[in-house]
């Protein structure tokens, strides 16, 4: 443990209060980010490559009917974000969800919970530049240059950036959010001008009496909706980015509580109601996996400038996520680095306070997207959205795993829970575990990449086991070191 995580448990036994646990791996970062940083990187991690790219191929294979998916699983998305906003006021940390659960679940608790982010984060990334290659060679110029090789010059610009400084991530941040936002709420303009005018849009005419000529909400019946979530929860996957920026706030007290209340609004208006337009301007046969629902809508009303500027904006869409990516996992791996259960060169900081360890690992595993990229182009977004999966949807069963036994300390009169809560408790949390595991038993019922996906789960438990077993003792040995200090 840190001198400086030392000196705040010791301060804080020293008032007569019971002191939270400090994290070693929060020591050493600068405050770098803003009130104004953390309100947009909330806002930009409801808006990413899972709407931009990801909901052309799910308005095909689902229909009208994919806008409810949005909203309940946004609705379950609200109840993990502000479980974890209770939990970062009553202790702000870079290390986020990891580090409560190692106070709430215990080290191996903490060991699962950051892995599987990892996990999560690392094919995430994969997914971007994957997303990146597919969105440039939307322009005729980069036809001829192979996926694998845009895929590869999008991470190497990505990484580069990254590591310059915490306030260049926020400012980046800050600017991507600002253009995602400014070009929904664009899109949506025109949208809602085509639908009053009833403008032909591709040999249609917009309205409900499209979404009626085309099979109703349901055009290929109930399983495709239900098949489609975990596609969907990935889409609302960068969320909790809150939770891990917190701790590079000076004031996460006000910031958190109106970044987490404002998501609500924010999957209404962006998502749910972005999915609505789209469904009402074209039949869901007219949209694809491999180009932009919004790139489609704009090619065919014969601007296709449009389409073209529309399309630069998706790709920054999935520069940001890669970012953010990157960003996380860094602050994770570093925590986790300073209990033992991580390798030791991911705790390392550059002198702009960057934890660059953990970030240069996770654009490794990106590198084998790249290969991916290379061997199978046309699969490899699918098949890295239904890896994130389980990483994200085990990622928010722990958050609430956590405010359970959170909220049982509470009433224990162990800890003291601040204003801001997620009510219902303890049905909410148990209401949201039973619908995360739900999606991910729906899985099996797509053979195509979902079984196999759930396939590997035993594989991921076998590596997690082996993986604790290899550093346990570390891990044992660090706590013991970090008790000592504060006992002596």
């Amino acid at each position: 443990m840190s001198k400086e995580a030392v000196d705040t448990a010791g301060a804080a036994s020293r008032t007569g209060v019971t002191p939270s646990p400090a994290d070693a791996g929060d020591a050493g970062y600068s405050k770098g980010l803003k009130a104004r940083h953390v309100n947009m990187i909330a806002i930009g991690g409801a808006i990413g490559t899972g709407l931009f790219l990801g909901a052309g191929g799910r308005l095909h294979d689902a229909g009208p009917a994919l806008a409810v998916a949005y909203l309940v699983c946004g609705a379950f998305a609200f109840f993990v974000v502000r479980a974890l906003g209770e939990l970062v006021l009553y202790r702000p940390s870079s290390g986020s969800f990891v580090s409560y659960a190692r106070e709430f679940l215990g080290e191996k608790g903490a060991y699962v919970a950051g892995w599987m982010y990892f996990l999560n984060w690392s094919t995430t990334g994969i997914a971007d530049i994957t997303a990146i290659a597919l969105y440039t060679h939307y322009w005729s110029f980069f036809t001829d240059i192979p996926q694998w090789v845009l895929a590869l010059v999008a991470l190497a610009v990505v990484l580069a950036v990254n590591l310059i400084s915490v306030k260049i991530f926020g400012e980046m941040e800050f600017w991507f959010a600002i253009v995602k936002v400014a070009t929904l709420v664009g899109f949506m303009l025109i949208g809602v001008f085509l639908l009053a005018t009833r403008h032909d849009v591709g040999g249609h005419t917009p309205g409900p009496g499209l979404v009626m000529d085309h099979g109703g909400l349901l055009p290929h019946g109930m399983m495709p909706v239900v098949l489609v979530m975990q596609g969907v929860i990935f889409a609302y996957a960068a969320l909790e980015l809150v939770g891990v920026a917190a701790g590079e706030t000076e004031e996460p007290e006000k910031v958190v509580p109106r970044a987490v209340n404002s998501i609500m609004w924010r999957v209404g208006v962006f998502y749910v109601g972005s999915v609505v337009l789209l469904a009402l301007l074209l039949p869901g046969s007219a949209y694809s996996a491999d180009q932009s629902p919004f790139v489609t809508v704009l090619s065919k009303i014969g601007v296709p400038a449009a389409g073209d500027v529309m399309n630069l904006v998706v790709l920054t869409a999935a520069m940001s996520s890669l970012n953010s990516g990157l960003y996380s996992t860094g602050r994770i791996l570093r925590s986790m680095a300073m209990a033992g259960s991580a390798p030791r060169f991911t705790a390392k900081m550059n002198r702009s306070q960057v934890p660059y360890g953990g970030i240069l690992l996770t654009c490794a595993v990106c590198v084998l997207g790249v290969v991916l990229n290379y061997l199978m182009p046309s699969q490899a977004f699918e098949i890295v959205l239904n890896v994130a999966s389980l990483g994200i949807i085990s990622t928010w069963v722990i958050i609430m795993i956590c405010h359970l036994v959170f909220v049982r300390r509470a009433k224990e009169g162990l800890l003291t829970r601040p204003s801001f809560r997620l009510r219902g408790s303890p049905v909410t949390e148990i209401v949201t575990i039973a619908f995360l595991l739900a999606v991910l038993g729906l899985m099996w019922n797509d053979p195509e990449v979902g079984r196999k996906t759930l396939l590997l789960v035993p594989l991921i438990a076998v590596l997690l086991t082996a993986g604790w077993f290899g550093v346990r003792r570390r891990v044992t040995r660090t706590r013991n070191e970090e008790l000592d200090s504060l006992t002596n």
